[in-house]
């Protein structure tokens, strides 16, 4: 699958909610709310697992069908029209309401790269057309919908689209159906639907009545006390840092302990909780989590601390280092993919013992594999063990983080990061930080490339800083997928204001690129950006064609890589699980 940058954080908001309408008291969202409750209420974790549509149609009382038929998708139409449905004929059962509504199923079919579509057609008066839910599994290729009037005389306008800021276009060979997955066009359309509009939609609508084999489980609930321990900065390091935690949900208040190192003066600090769901996970739906801001600490300097209360128990001392106010070296790790590993994990947890001097740590996106499910969070948090609550963690999002379309919300809701990005662009998903004398420009690259474009020229432009990083998911080199638009948008300002070197993963591999200028190989470091991607997981790739401007690479992970600078000096090494140096070399200005 080639997922490009292009994103639809416009159609965000509605989707979001999983269908929650502003037109009704009673939205899918509140329906599946009730009906699980009701599930988890009624039947034992096995029974959840062996749960069908035969079974749930029963469960529901007839306001509820009548909700999930009606309240999935609706818009107006100014004139009697044809409303075409595309099902994809893999999905086995057809949604309930399909047939019992009026559609009826035709001859047509329509066609993308992967996808067969059957096509249902209904006709609808002049007013509001209501369709109903994709079904109750998580059949990703959702359905969705063309419209024409019925006599073609008529000029048809569809207003009032809920979920809102849809897109529509004509619908014809060539157009998109996904705004998750904008490269799958349509390659075969009807001539008697051609020339409707076709509403596009995400793939995350797949997840909004999901009930069969939906259900999930934690191996690491939250308990009574503290864990997830995790350190991060929204604000300047060398005087704040943020930490964060979580408990079950019956815990309602929390706070930080903290001291400098050696010392016996305890300062406190309360944390904020907020209440997280996943409404599927049947062991864990709610847990708290809780976010204390630290300010007012001195530069330079070690604290030990602590989370919880009296009345829950409190964690084991961890500790950090606030940064230097006067210029001295740093040094940092990133990681690849992670994918919530646990050989991931035990790399991560060998870094901190051999190199117990960085500042940090950063993940390049694809922190798990499914992003909507706090399980694998979970995971994630566990096979990372302690090294986040000693060291601060700054990571971007990736493709798998951002999921269907739907967004990166429970990435959003885990980390404390900075608010300074692009205003067009979700909070702490692309943000800037200086460190001593570099600047990191972290980029969401599943979020609309030209909405971010002039708030990293206006971050490159104004900064003093010496060295320039930027992190960004998805590679503007590499031989799998083409992020054409990313060099043309983006690799101009990184030549304009020479950011030295630019970090990604995505694509399971090693590669140093050359020193690039303009999108040719330079032979100085001081005349171009060198491009990294690395993988944090086993991986093996059969493709392996040359790269030309790669000036090293390898098939196979999983390795991370340690950056360290001293005033004019860069210093990267990459290396197995090991501790074994699978590349390095040195920059210096």
């Amino acid at each position: 699958m080639k997922l490009t940058a292009f994103s639809t954080s416009i159609f965000l908001s509605a989707f979001l909610i999983f269908g929650t309408a502003a037109t009704t008291d009673s939205t899918v969202h509140k329906v599946m709310d009730n009906v699980v409750t009701r599930l988890y209420q009624k039947l034992t974790p096995v029974q959840l697992d062996t749960i069908s549509e035969a079974y749930i149609l029963p469960f529901l009382t007839n306001e509820e069908k009548q909700t999930l038929a009606t309240r999935y998708w609706t818009f107006d139409v100014n004139v009697p029209v044809v409303v075409s449905l595309m099902r994809d004929q893999a999905q086995k059962v057809p949604p309930f309401w399909l047939a019992k509504s009026g559609f009826q199923k035709t001859g047509m079919l329509v066609k993308n790269e992967e996808y067969t579509y059957e096509v249902w057609q209904k006709k609808f008066s002049k007013g509001k057309v209501e369709l109903g839910i994709n079904g109750f599994d998580k059949h990703r290729p959702v359905f969705f919908v063309g419209v024409g009037p019925q006599k073609k005389s008529d000029k048809l306008t569809i207003s009032n689209v809920f979920p809102a800021n849809q897109h529509i276009e004509d619908f014809k060979v060539g157009a998109f159906t996904y705004h998750d997955w904008d490269e799958l066009r349509l390659t075969e359309v009807p001539p008697a639907l051609q020339g409707q509009q076709l509403l596009t939609t995400i793939r995350g609508r797949a997840r909004e009545a999901h009930l069969v084999k939906a259900f999930r489980q934690t191996d690491y609930p939250a308990g009574n006390k503290p864990d997830q321990l995790l350190l991060s900065w929204s604000a300047d390091p060398s005087n704040t840092i943020d930490v964060q935690w979580r408990t079950q949900a019956a815990v309602k208040a929390g706070k930080v302990q903290y001291w400098k190192k050696n010392s016996t003066d305890t300062l406190t600090a309360n944390a904020l909780p907020f209440q997280m769901e996943d409404r599927l996970l049947r062991n864990d739906r709610y847990i708290q989590r809780f976010t204390a801001k630290l300010t007012q600490l001195a530069p330079a300097t070690a604290y030990a601390y602590r989370v919880g209360s009296a009345s829950t128990g409190w964690s084991e001392v961890a500790d950090f280092r606030t940064e230097a106010a006067q210029p001295e070296a740093f040094s940092f790790v990133w990681f690849g993919d992670t994918h919530k590993s646990p050989d991931w994990g035990r790399m991560a947890r060998q870094t901190l013992e051999r190199h117990p001097e960085i500042s940090f740590y950063s993940v390049i996106g694809d922190l798990v594999s499914t992003g909507l499910d706090r399980n694998e969070w979970d995971e994630f948090f566990h096979h990372s063990g302690k090294i986040f609550s000693q060291k601060p963690f700054m990571p971007i999002p990736g493709n798998h983080d951002s999921q269907d379309g739907l967004g990166a919300a429970m990435y959003q809701n885990l980390f404390s990061l900075p608010a300074n990005g692009p205003d067009k662009v979700p909070s702490e998903r692309t943000y800037a930080f200086h460190y001593q004398n570099a600047l990191f420009i972290m980029l969401d690259g599943t979020s609309p490339i030209d909405a971010q474009t002039a708030w990293i020229e206006k971050q490159l432009s104004q900064t003093k800083a010496q060295w320039k990083f930027v992190m960004l998911h998805f590679p503007p080199y590499n031989f799998e997928e083409d992020y054409a638009q990313i060099r043309k948008e983006w690799g101009v300002l990184f030549d304009r204001y020479h950011v030295d070197m630019v970090m990604s993963g995505h694509v399971h591999y090693y590669m140093r690129s050359k020193p690039m200028y303009a999108e040719k190989p330079v032979d100085s470091p001081a005349k171009g950006t060198i491009y990294t991607i690395s993988i944090s997981i086993p991986s093996q790739h059969k493709n392996w064609p040359e790269e030309p401007y790669a000036a090293t690479r390898f098939q196979s992970g999983p390795v991370y890589q340690h950056i360290r600078i001293d005033k004019n000096k860069l210093s990267l090494r990459c290396l197995d699980e090991f501790g074994k140096v699978k590349d390095e070399f040195t920059i210096e200005k």
